[in-house]
């Protein structure tokens, strides 16, 4: 599926400014070091296209959640310090994103340098999309480029408002390569078909879940979600998480889904503790022998060998949402597992983002994956078919 919007390939960029809206919202560790650099590695490709062309790249981005403040421990010093040893070559950091410093550093930069700019959410106008702030971003340069899929799904100012203050304004390599690749898969998949989804909870995924519902061949269960659907088909799940008013909406999807021939897996074991306390007891039971008071906290080797044995003649596998709860060793297992099984299905792989992204580089999968979105709630609102305000402000071809 061909992306509608311009792209970077049908801009002049010799000899301008260009903004480019990245998403370097990385995970860092405890001492502030940055744990996972995928998506910083995933833009390369634009930044080295637009210095290679001639014209000065201006970066930014934000990075977790200051809420308006300057919070040091959210500074992108430690992201431009990983740009500059990807890159090969010098990335001037700004102090700030907006104001007579920035604005300095912007107007001396040659063809190819590199600006990087500090946080955007440090100024709460970046959240609320405020015009003023909007416009000081827009004045630094000439033309504008988003490749922050992961921020595609939000009004604010260095998304939809920037866009209004400038003339020339495109989606980049990444972008164009999200959209493609998600709404590719869904619209117009190989089959066989098989979505794999996961995470905590059914709410979190209604619109996907409908979505894909109506296209897959199959679709699998997994994480603490399936826990309503069990309990959906009248099993005792003990104190695993549950979502007492989506009990009907699971039954529904299962229902309808069994009604359009598509096959419905869930977990026939599980792991479960005995608290959720660290170090808790843990133990392997059959779904229907979830011990009274305990939690469910991954499926089990049964459940594994029939989630792979499920996918093993895909053609298209859609991968949103983790097993388990893989943050902790003991319920790593089962995401750990299915990793794998998917990265070793002979099919296209494309794996959602968010916490599923981080489950596959920590099992060592990334690069046996066909795609892996950087955007986690972004790449949900395209699966459900929502809209894209930041995609939505590009002009069309």
């Amino acid at each position: 599926m061909r992306i509608t919007k311009r792209t970077i390939d049908e801009v002049n960029l010799q000899g301008k400014r260009v903004i480019i809206r990245v998403d370097f919202n990385v995970p860092l560790d405890d001492s502030l070091k940055i744990a996972d650099d995928s998506r910083i590695r995933a833009v390369l490709p634009t930044i080295n296209h637009v210095a290679d062309e001639g014209a000065g790249v201006i970066l930014c981005s934000h990075l977790g959640r200051p809420k308006g403040r300057v919070c040091p421990e959210f500074s992108l010093a430690p992201v431009a310090k990983r740009l500059k040893r990807l890159l090969g070559k010098d990335v001037t950091f700004a102090p700030d994103c907006v104001g007579p410093k920035v604005i300095n550093l912007a107007s001396q930069l040659k063809p190819g340098d590199v600006l990087l700019l500090e946080n955007l959410r440090f100024h709460p106008g970046e959240e609320t999309n405020d015009p003023q702030f909007a416009s000081e971003l827009a004045s630094l340069g000439d033309v504008y480029i988003n490749e922050a899929f992961g921020a595609a799904h939000r009004v604010h100012a260095s998304t939809v408002g920037i866009p209004t203050f400038i003339k020339t304004s495109a989606a980049g390599y990444l972008m164009r390569k999200e959209v493609e690749c998600l709404e590719g898969a869904v619209e117009n998949p190989t089959r066989p078909f098989v979505a794999v989804l996961g995470g905590a909870k059914v709410s979190g995924k209604i619109g996907v879940i409908e979505n894909l519902g109506k296209k897959v061949d199959k679709v699998i269960i997994g994480g603490g979600m399936a826990f309503t659907f069990l309990k959906a088909t009248g099993l005792e799940i003990g104190q695993s998480l549950l979502e007492d008013e989506m009990i009907a909406f699971a039954k529904g999807i299962h229902a309808h889904a069994l009604e359009r021939g598509v096959k419905f897996y869930l977990p026939v074991d599980c792991v479960v503790a005995a608290s959720l306390e660290p170090g808790a007891e843990t133990k392997i039971v059959p779904i229907q022998e979830i011990p009274e008071g305990w939690y469910g906290m991954d499926i089990g080797p049964a459940s594994v060998k029939l989630f792979s044995e499920a996918i093993q003649n895909a053609k298209t596998i859609l991968w949103n949402g983790p097993m388990g709860m893989f943050e902790r060793d003991a319920f790593a297992r089962g995401t750990q597992a299915m990793a794998h099984a998917v990265a070793n299905a002979y099919a296209l792989t494309i794996v959602g983002g968010g916490d599923t992204a981080l489950a596959v580089h920590r099992a060592g999968e990334t690069d046996s994956m066909s795609f892996i979105s950087t955007g986690g709630g972004a790449a949900l609102q395209l699966l459900e078919g929502g809209h894209m305000p930041g995609l939505a402000a590009l002009p069309d071809r």
